[in-house]
Order: C-alpha cells, then sequence, then structure tokens
C-alpha cells in the first residue's frame, strides 16, 4: 500500500536469537530501521526507547509508565514513532523489536489499527530451538525471573512463550549444534503451519515484507475456531488429538486435571461440561499450569437471529463438524510432547465424560451435577 510504512514485529523470550533476528534484518533490507522498548526499568517508572539503523543508535529516550503498566507505556509510545518514520519517508521497514515477554498478538493489532500510516507486513518469533523444550517446560511466573510487565502480570515462561511461538506465521531459526532432531520434531509439531526461515538465510528479508493479516491471525487463536495441530509422531515426539462428543461430568474432569495438565509439553484447545452445556469453555496448559476459560456461548446455543453477529471463520468452523444433537459442542483438545502415552491419555480422559447411564440421564439431570469447576471460572 502506497504511502504506509511496513512494520515487521519480532518477538520471543530467546533473547539471544531475537536479537539476531534484528541485527540480520537492519543489513539484509537496506533502509530499515529498528525500534525497541526496555521494559526492565518500569520499576523506576519509565520504559526506555531506542531506535537504530545498521551503522548504530539513532536516537534514545524514555516514556512515562501507563497506569502502572509498561506494556500500555509501549503502545502510547510507539504508533508516534512509527509515524514519525513515516513522515521521514526515508525508511523502507520498521523493525519493532518486542521486549522479551511481550506476546506480539497486541502490538500487531495496534500497529494494524493506523492502517492508513503503517502496514503491519510480518510477525517474526525467534527461536534457539535447543532452548523450545526448556521454556515451554519453565512454570515460572515471569516476576520471579524478572520479566514481568506490570505488577499484576501473572503469566508464566512457558504459556508466554507458547502464545508467542504459535501467533507468529513466521519462526526464525538460529543455528547451533545444540539443538538435535527431537527439538525440530517438537517445533514442528507445534506450529505446523509456520514458515521456519533461517537467520543467516536469504529468505528472512522475504518474509518480513511478505505481509500479515491480523483478523485471520486472531481467529486462528480463538478457541472457537483455532487452528490446532493434526496427529504426528516423529523423532520421539508425538501429537495427539482427542475429540468427542459427548460433554465431560464436571467432577471426573477436575479430578484429573493435575494429570493432563503435567502428561504433555504442551496442550490446548476447547470442551464442554455437562453442567455448562452452552459455555464453550478454553483449555491452555504449557509448563505444568493450565488456564481454563470461559469465551462465550456455543453457536448451537445462540438463537438463529444471533447468528448474523458471528464472525464467517467462526460459522464456517463450526459448519464443518455440525454434530445432529450437540452442534458445535465437542471435545477438541490436542496434546504434543516428547515421549507422548496416547494409550493411557485415551484413558484417562474418556474416563472423564460421562457414562452411558449418566448420558442417558438427558440435560436437565446433567445440569444437576456438582459445579467443580467454579473455583476456576466466573460464575
Amino acid at each position: 500500500m502506497e504511502g504506509t510504512l511496513p512494520v515487521a514485529i519480532v518477538g520471543g523470550l530467546h533473547s539471544d536469537a531475537r536479537a539476531a533476528v534484528v541485527a540480520r534484518l537492519l543489513t539484509a533490507v537496506g533502509g530499515s530501521v529498528a525500534l525497541h522498548h526496555d521494559l526492565s526499568t518500569a520499576v523506576r517508572g519509565t520504559v526506555r526507547r531506542s531506535v537504530r539503523d545498521a551503522t548504530g543508535v539513532l536516537s534514545g529516550g524514555e516514556a512515562p509508565l501507563v497506569n502502572d503498566c509498561a506494556c500500555c507505556a509501549l503502545r502510547e509510545d510507539l504508533v508516534p514513532e512509527l509515524e514519525r518514520l513515516a513522515d521521514g519517508g526515508l525508511t523502507r521497514l520498521a523493525v519493532v523489536e518486542l521486549w522479551d515477554s511481550v506476546e506480539p498478538k497486541a502490538m500487531a493489532e495496534v500497529v494494524a489499527a493506523h492502517g492508513d500510516r503503517l502496514r503491519v507486513t510480518s510477525v517474526i518469533t525467534a527461536v534457539d530451538p535447543s532452548l523450545l523444550l526448556p521454556y515451554l517446560a519453565n512454570g515460572d511466573d515471569l516476576a520471579e525471573a524478572g520479566l514481568a510487565a506490570a505488577p499484576n502480570d501473572r503469566r508464566t515462561v512457558a504459556d508466554t512463550w507458547a502464545r508467542q511461538l504459535e501467533y507468529a506465521p513466521v519462526l526464525a531459526l538460529v543455528g547451533g549444534d545444540e539443538a538435535d532432531e527431537e527439538d525440530r520434531a517438537l517445533l514442528a509439531q507445534l506450529h505446523p503451519t509456520a514458515r521456519r526461515v533461517a537467520v543467516d538465510g536469504d529468505d528472512l528479508a522475504a518474509a518480513a515484507l511478505a505481509g500479515f493479516d491480523v483478523e485471520a491471525a486472531a481467529a486462528a487463536q480463538h478457541p472457537a475456531c483455532a487452528l490446532l495441530p493434526q496427529e504426528a509422531d516423529e523423532c520421539g515426539v508425538g501429537t495427539y488429538v482427542w475429540h468427542r462428543r459427548r460433554p465431560f461430568h464436571p467432577e471426573r474432569l477436575y479430578a484429573a486435571l493435575e494429570d493432563l495438565t503435567c502428561v504433555a509439553a504442551r496442550s490446548r484447545g476447547r470442551f464442554w461440561l455437562a453442567d455448562r452445556p452452552d459455555t464453550l469453555l478454553a483449555w491452555d496448559a504449557a509448563g505444568g499450569a493450565l488456564c481454563v476459560e470461559s469465551v462465550g456461548p456455543w453457536l448451537a446455543s445462540l438463537p438463529d437471529a444471533a447468528w448474523e453477529m458471528v464472525p464467517p471463520v467462526r460459522r464456517a468452523a463450526a459448519a464443518l463438524d455440525w454434530h445432529p444433537e450437540h452442534g458445535d459442542r465437542c471435545q477438541h483438545l490436542v496434546f504434543t510432547s516428547p515421549g507422548l502415552d496416547r494409550e493411557g491419555l485415551t484413558e484417562l480422559l474418556d474416563s472423564c465424560l460421562l457414562t452411558d447411564a449418566e448420558y442417558a440421564a438427558g440435560a436437565e439431570a446433567w445440569k444437576r451435577l456438582p459445579p467443580a469447576f467454579d473455583s476456576l471460572l466466573e460464575v
């Protein structure tokens, strides 16, 4: 789009890999400039901004915290800086290097909202494959690791890393002999649709300018229509897709949560509980921690008139998997890990479903089952 500034967003907790990606882009794309906000100074009430090109630092400054939130300050300061570069007319590509724990989704949407001046051309997550599993298994709070973006930041290293990895359509891989075939198989199964490019190869610059669809990226992550990985088994790494129609018994599933959370390096998907038949629940687990949340109603629970307000991609996803009795209600959970025990996992998950007798009792009886998930969900 003529007159707009191309913006490539580079993120990831692997800071050395991220720095290598940015450095490579600055040398490979003539006229490129990198912006970075250092949030480590947030405890002192500010974030530090730097702007540089391939020759070195061009400018720097500080921005005050907004609402006691470093990420809010980043958003407030980032767009004016990008617009200043756009006004200058000399920048071919603006590379936004995110700070360690900043997730790219929010930043991409902020930039895309200013589409008359700015155009997101890529979101890239920098990856050191040898660190993939250690970070995915790290259940420490970001605050414990000195990486929290706000005083109330409750995210963990593992779940933050998983979202950084799975949102980006491009994964830029650093070299090194430490990574093995298991690491690379795990990466491929966690995000099979990603374009993987080498940091020191010729494809990185083209990937940074290829184009990016913010709405499609958001839809691909929404639990109702997420593009979840398919079955796979390679180099000791497995991905298991568990799909059922019968609802979960809330008490039995709750009792099994710890085992289900720890059985795989990463698991995600959507599910439904017998006592909450209208509520679409999201499952998101990494690093031994599980997040379960309501993400709205199943389409089958909505009146026909409300369907017009539902995004087309959501309606299409539901139509592809529609059941004559339950509609789009389903259990669709995906587990990815080295050494995955498929048989044990199947047995455990199936044991949490309603039995034949419980299922035959009908929906009104299901609603009277003990509400075991009230402690995890807003009532």
